[in-house]
């Protein structure tokens, strides 16, 4: 922020003393964490932050320390002064040369920014260590008002909060939309027609509505698309070719880690470290194909020495992400200008991963799956009939690299220091005797002393749950990231989840099942106006469902899904040519026509250069890198693939071919079937007269055109039964294309 030597600078004008004198502290007590490190971190800290490299002016605003330095005769902050504090005098001052931030920088400070600062200075400028790096401890569970509402401590402290705002909880969700939540939330995919029903008849039964779907092998599937996510699982390289590379069984051990409730430090050790436990079981091995997850490349022109540094710096953002939500890519070049990260630390941390074996990705082949040894050949941990052999990528072992720091990012330049694994050197140590090692760093990620991990984990389940996270900031715990709306409760479930022996479905259950997770997700007047962005959790989220559970929906109330669990992936419709420019070898994409068609979506080929087009649509990523929140977009080429990709259009006619079956013979009584098959709710009156004007609409037209009918229901592989009308079957597909375009039916509620 200072960016001009202190020589330079100017006494403060009188009338600026007055100016400043009469903001009197009157805003309330100000704390550093919450409202003060947030400004300094994106308004000040790239220039006079952490990164002593590129600190101006030998300013340093991250600790106190710096802040009250004497600089010739000044000082930036002077704690109970804001009259001799520079830091006021520049962030206020007419005088462009001496503005601070700069003006050419664009951060500008608000006038509420300013005077945050300056009654903080005025209130004694303390500093605080930066929450997410304070080991948690269990807080105490507040008291409330309001005794008959919380169900569990999640609602407490949810209900302190909006108490101490003059808020209230939001009334408890109707039954239809808490089957509909549970089981999206839960297993990703819609409920059975009679959940409502049981859920409205007792209310005793939602506690064991949520056991039963903990138990459901689909529960095992929804938490790993989201794992996969993290850990930029995808079926293909990335680099070059971009071809094809032996990984599935990994996918399937994660979905068998969820289901079978793998305690999250075993989880851990296993993707990290799987081959380095005593007597190292086949499924821990497949687990260790995480060290695998990156993209490589065989093309002829890489160098060794290049790609195994660009595989080091891959893997130290991977690990640092997912488990610590730490945004350490950075500091591959130079120390992290926001948090306390080094350059060191990140080179340390990549040297854990320095006897992974990558030797032989250097010499794989053009062939699809390509060989990226070393490989193992094995049976997929989930219970695949019929079990088969396959490859899959595994970490093997070598002498560990010698690994240096790289200054500026150069693999070229060695002139810099060699380092040994060793955790950033801020947070607890870790301890061990000799040379640590990957199971080391595990066992250092799970630790109770680690403040990072069980915090970021809980934090990423609230917004599974809840569509946000305590913190919003889901990949950045550093300074730049929220600071937690209820950094209580996130704590408590924190220290929770250790304390639990490290138990997801535990979680999870508290979550579900406490009061808040019940509420309503409608917005009331009062709400829209006091807190409009739901932080302070009077309502439930409402949110657009992920790309594969969209799918998956829309393959379910078809009748078409396959519930298939593992093995091969599933290749559904794409554009044909879409794959043109892969080359290495060219390649022709071939859509599975049998039922591997209709396997839900965690199970599709994931190609990182070229995504399948309908997950592209509703913004799933490419898993390059590491994906703790995926945007929500929304775009006119996301309606148009819900009309027309082949996949949905096949789903509305396997949901017509229900309607014509299932339902009764009216157009209302089937109309009323379908609003329950694909909402699961009741239709409104209007909107069975809509229906009703759009279906006998559409009748007449496919009654007339015979020809249209049968172009439209010869759309994908499955087959409409002989002696089924065209015509009718036409225009129910086409109702059952409307009711799966909905935003109803793609939002969770």
């Amino acid at each position: 922020m200072l960016c001009i030597t202190f020589k330079r600078l100017h006494r403060l004008l009188p009338s600026l003393v007055i100016t400043l004198a009469a903001c009197v502290a009157d805003g309330g007590e100000i704390q550093f964490n919450r409202d003060i490190r947030p400004i300094l971190a994106d308004k000040c800290f790239a220039c006079h932050g952490p990164d002593a490299s590129h600190r101006k002016a030998d300013l340093r605003l991250d600790t106190r320390e710096g802040a009250l330095a004497d600089l010739d005769g000044y000082a930036a902050v002077a704690p109970g002064a804001p009259g001799r504090s520079e830091l006021l005098t520049r962030i206020t001052t007419d005088d462009e040369d001496d503005l601070m931030p700069p003006p050419d920088t664009g951060k500008q400070l608000s006038a509420d920014e300013k005077k945050q600062l300056h009654d903080w200075i005025a209130q004694g400028a303390e500093y605080e260590a930066h929450w997410a790096y304070i080991p948690p401890t269990r807080p105490a569970v507040p008291g409330v008002g309001d005794r008959a509402w919380p169900s569990g401590a999640i609602d407490r402290f949810i209900l302190a909060r909006l108490e101490s705002e003059n808020l209230s909880p939001s009334p408890q969700a109707d039954a239809a939309t808490l089957a509909r939540r549970l089981h999206f939330d839960l297993t990703g995919l819609p409920p059975s027609p009679g959940l409502a029903k049981r859920l409205a008849k007792s209310p005793e039964a939602y506690a064991r509505v949520v056991d039963e779907l903990l138990a459901s092998p689909r529960f095992g599937e929804r938490l790993a698309s989201y794992w996969l996510d993290l850990v930029r699982y995808a079926d293909t390289v990335g680099y070059h070719g971009d071809q094809d590379h032996a990984i599935t069984p990994y996918r399937d051990w994660v979905i068998k880690a969820f289901n079978d409730n793998l305690p999250f430090d075993q989880f851990t050790a296993e993707q990290l470290a799987g081959d380095l436990l005593p007597n190292a079981t086949m499924n821990q091995k497949i687990a260790s194909g995480y060290n695998r997850l990156l993209q490589t490349s065989h093309e002829g022109g890489v160098q060794m020495k290049e790609y195994l540094a660009k595989y080091s710096a891959d893997r130290v953002r991977n690990l640092s992400n997912a488990w610590l939500g730490a945004t350490m890519a950075c500091a591959e070049c130079h120390d992290h200008k926001y948090d306390p990260f080094t350059q060191r630390d990140f080179y340390s941390l990549a040297a854990f991963f320095a006897d992974v074996n990558d030797d032989k990705t250097f010499s794989g082949t053009n062939t699809l799956p390509t060989k990226r040894e070393p490989e193992m050949q094995v049976v997929s941990p989930l219970a695949v009939s019929p079990a088969q052999l396959t490859r899959t990528m595994v970490t093997g072992r070598v002498k560990p690299r010698p690994i240096r720091v790289l200054p500026r990012g150069n693999w070229m330049d060695d002139s810099a220091e060699i380092v040994e694994p060793a955790v950033p050197h801020f947070l607890p140590a870790l301890k061990t005797r000799g040379r640590a090692n990957r199971l080391h760093l595990a066992q250092w990620l799970a630790s109770p002393d680690n403040p990072l991990t069980a915090r970021v984990f809980v934090n990423r389940l609230w917004y599974l749950f809840f569509g946000s996270g305590l913190s919003r900031s889901l990949d950045d715990t550093g300074s730049r990231g929220e600071w937690p709306t209820h950094p209580a409760l996130l704590d408590w479930l924190a220290v929770e989840f250790v304390e639990s022996g490290w138990n997801i479905k535990h979680i999870a259950r508290l979550i579900v099942t406490s009061s808040a997770y019940r509420q309503s997700s409608l917005v009331t007047p009062q709400l829209r106006e006091h807190d409009p962005e739901n932080r302070l959790f009077a309502r439930q989220g409402r949110f657009r469902l992920q790309a594969e559970t969209i799918r998956d929906n829309a393959l379910a109330v078809g009748g078409l899904l396959n519930d298939q669990m593992g093995g091969q992936v599933a290749k559904p419709y794409q554009p044909a040519g879409y794959y043109a420019p892969l080359n290495f070898p060219q390649r022709i994409y071939k859509a599975d026509m049998n039922p591997n068609q209709y396997r839900r979506g965690v199970y599709v080929h994931w190609q990182r250069q070229f995504l399948h087009p309908m997950f592209r649509a509703f913004d799933a990523p490419t898993r390059e890198e590491c994906t703790a929140q995926r945007p929500v977009s929304n775009t006119p080429l996301a309606a148009l693939t819900l009309m027309n990709d082949p996949t949905f259009v096949e789903a509305a006619k396997g949901f017509a071919l229900r309607i014509l079956n299932e339902a009764g013979a009216t157009d209302r009584q089937r109309l009323v079937w379908a609003w329950h098959t694909a909402l699961g709710r009741e239709p409104s009156n209007d909107e069975l007269n809509v229906a009703r004007v759009f279906l006998g609409e559409t009748r007449k037209r496919y009654q007339a055109d015979a020809n249209a009918a049968a172009e439209l229901l010869a759309v994908g592989m499955m087959q409409m039964p002989s002696g089924l009308a065209k015509p009718e079957a036409a225009a129910w597909t086409v109702l059952g294309q409307a009711l799966l375009n909905l935003s109803e039916t793609i939002t969770r509620n």
